[in-house]
């Protein structure tokens, strides 16, 4: 292979994964995921706790999915990659049962409820069941980061603005901060402007 073909190929493979941050961002381009997102950002932490959970079932499922799709028949694929996806989030349950329990009971149902998130399905669907293994790893490495950031950033906003601090640390201001950021009307809010900061930012 020639070095341009080479470098070229890097390129390509960059631009997967940089995709999912910017350009095909899950939540404020593409407006997927949307429960989880509004539903655990009440901190930065459980934002970024949710998001890495996310991420570790995206990158595993988009692998798995690649590599059997030509073993699944047409008439089963979406039940196959329901089951693929399922497995990894009971392993993922799990281990944060184990090794994170705070965050665990913090985040509560919505961990089991990865299994019906519509961006690994979406992806698995879209990405992992028409191109190469290590693509698929790079596709959902970079869906991961941007779903991780954006609900890191929400939450960090919304805790913030609702609970004067931020990844728990008090900074001093609670007693000048509305308690809504931290309701669900909060919530609306501030992905409201955040995404419409983001589509501003992103197309200049």
């Amino acid at each position: 292979m020639s070095p341009r073909l080479r470098k070229e190929g890097k390129m390509n493979k960059l631009k997967i994964a940089l995709s999912g941050i910017v350009k095909n961002n899950p939540t404020f381009v593409l407006v997927l995921g949307m429960c989880p997102t509004l539903g655990t950002t009440t901190s930065a932490e459980n934002g970024m706790g949710m998001g890495l959970a996310t991420t570790a079932v995206l990158i595993m499922s988009n692998l798995v999915i690649s590599l059997i799709k030509n073993l699944i028949p047409d008439k089963v694929r979406i039940p196959a990659f329901i089951v693929v996806i399922a497995s990894f989030v009971t392993i993922i349950q799990m281990l944060m049962q184990a090794f994170v329990p705070a965050l665990y009971a913090s985040l509560g149902v919505f961990i089991p409820l990865i299994v019906v998130n519509c961006i690994i399905l979406g992806r698995a669907e879209a990405f992992a069941s028409k191109n190469s293994p290590f693509d698929s790893m790079l596709d959902g490495v970079g869906i991961g980061l941007g779903f991780t950031l954006s609900l890191t950033v929400i939450g960090a906003v919304r805790e913030i603005l609702g609970s004067g601090a931020i990844f728990g640390i008090n900074l001093g201001i609670s007693d000048y901060t509305p308690l809504i950021f931290v309701l669900a009307p909060g919530a609306f809010l501030v992905l409201g402007y955040l995404m419409v900061l983001f589509n501003k930012l992103a197309k200049k």
